[in-house]
Order: structure tokens, then sequence, then C-alpha cells
């Protein structure tokens, strides 16, 4: 089989695992939220330099940092705590609508589709907040999305997250643990990401692909064998994407924040 060529879902009790950021949308999903609200003046021009800034350093350096994961996760949980669940949910389904929607590569929407058209279930999952992931889920007719979850209670986050961020091996503790209770056999499933962070989860199927690869996937599909479908049309040109464990802490904060800004106008 040619490198770059897909290869057919495979038929059974199978499904599809798809991370979001660069691999479903181009870029980074809570990058492109940040952007919502500050054409909405609800984020300032600082805030969103800062945030491109940490990105840029991010894809340069190849690294992601467990203090400052840790640090931001800390914040955006302290911004949460008290806020209606609600609120954070209406300004995702806005900014999604208006300004994330035509960031769907059309090549991974194609790879989607294959897996709906052969009757297996796709989920997403990703560091991006659940209450995001679960907007893409819907507008894409897909059949789940695991995220990085807020503790809420009665509607209000309580300030703490429900288990940890969906980055990395949490990703494959997540799906081994779908795949039992759902009676999927893993050997059957397939999953997309752009990212080696994921090489977790990637190994866990019997179909892994790499979806626009970072370097160390890249090598390693190749090493592997494994399918790559590379979609962007610049591959040398420096990307601005959010660290994926980063992007998933941060979002509460960032929406919140919105929050209040609107209900202080």
């Amino acid at each position: 089989m040619p490198y770059d060529a897909p290869r057919p879902p495979s038929a059974g009790p199978g499904a599809a695992f798809f991370d979001v950021d660069n691999t479903l949308m181009r870029g980074a999903s809570i990058y492109h939220f940040a952007r919502g609200l500050a054409s909405r003046d609800l984020f300032t021009t600082r805030d969103l330099l800062r945030f491109a800034w940490g990105q840029t350093v991010f894809r340069v350096t190849g690294a992601e940092q467990p203090d400052h994961i840790n640090a931001a996760r800390e914040a955006a949980l302290a911004f949460v705590a008290g806020h209606d669940v609600g609120d954070l949910v209406a300004l995702c389904e806005e900014i999604y609508d208006d300004s994330m929607a035509d960031r769907i590569w059309e090549g991974t929407r194609r790879l989607v589709q294959r897996h709906l058209d052969a009757g297996q279930p796709v989920w997403l999952v990703t560091a991006t907040p659940v209450e995001l992931a679960q907007i893409i889920r819907r507008r894409l007719g897909l059949t789940g999305a695991l995220g990085t979850e807020a503790e809420s209670v009665d509607g209000v986050y309580t300030g703490r997250l429900n288990g940890d961020l969906m980055h990395g091996p949490a990703k494959a503790v997540a799906v081994r643990a779908l795949a039992r209770s759902e009676g999927w056999d893993l050997a059957a499933c397939s999953a997309y990401s752009d990212s080696s962070n994921d090489l977790p989860l990637l190994s866990l199927v019997g179909h892994p692909h790499a979806v626009n690869p970072d370097g160390d996937l890249r090598r390693y599909a190749r090493t592997h064998q494994w399918p790559v479908h590379d979609f962007r049309r610049h591959r040398k040109a420096l990307k601005v994407a959010v660290p994926a464990a980063v992007a998933g802490a941060v979002a509460g904060g960032v929406a919140v924040r919105a929050v209040r800004h609107r209900r202080r106008a």
C-alpha cells in the first residue's frame, strides 16, 4: 500500500477515534475560540497576543512543560469556579458557528465520513473542554466526544476537574474504558492524531493513522508503516497551535472571563 494511501475502515465491532486540534481542525480549537472572544471585545488584544506567543514557543521547542501546564490548569479552574455552565456552552455554540466551522480539514472530514458510511461509531478524543468537543460532535453528526471535564454541581462550576486532562496517556485510558463498556474490539478500531503525545492512543488500536503529523509522529509512523494523511498546503510553514494539554486547561478560564465582561457591559 502506498505510504499516504488511506486504509479502508475495518469491518467488525470497532470504532474510530479522532483528535481535534490540527487533526480535525486547522490549528487549536481554543485559540480560535479566543479569537472569537476578541472579535466581540470580550478578550483583550494583549491577552490574545500572549496566548499566541505561548503557542509559537511550543511549536518551536516541541515540548510541553509540566509546570506550565499545571499553572494554566489551576488558573483556569480558579476563573471557572462559581460560574454557570450554560454561559460557557452558549459562547462555544456562537463562536463555533461564526468562526470555527470553516476550519475543519476537508480531508479529515472525508476520513470521518468513511467510518460513518461503514456504520462505525466515531468519537472525538481531545484535551479541548468537553463542552466544546460536544458542539463539534453535534455539528458534524458524530457519535460521541471525550474531552477535559470541569466539575459542576447544579449547573455551576466548582473549580475542580473531573479526573485528569484528556491528554497523552489519559486518552488511551479513556478509550480503553469506553471500548470495554461498548464491547468494541480495539484491534478493529482506528485512531487519528497529529501529535506524538498521542502515541499511547495510536498504539492501542489496530489501525493507527497520523494526520498532519509533527516530526516525531511522522518518523514513528514511517518506521511502523502507519498510514499518513497530510492535508496542509504548506508543510514547512510555522503553524500556530495551542499545546493540547494547555488548551484543555485554559479553556474554561478564557470563557468565564468573557462572561464576566459581558455581564458588566
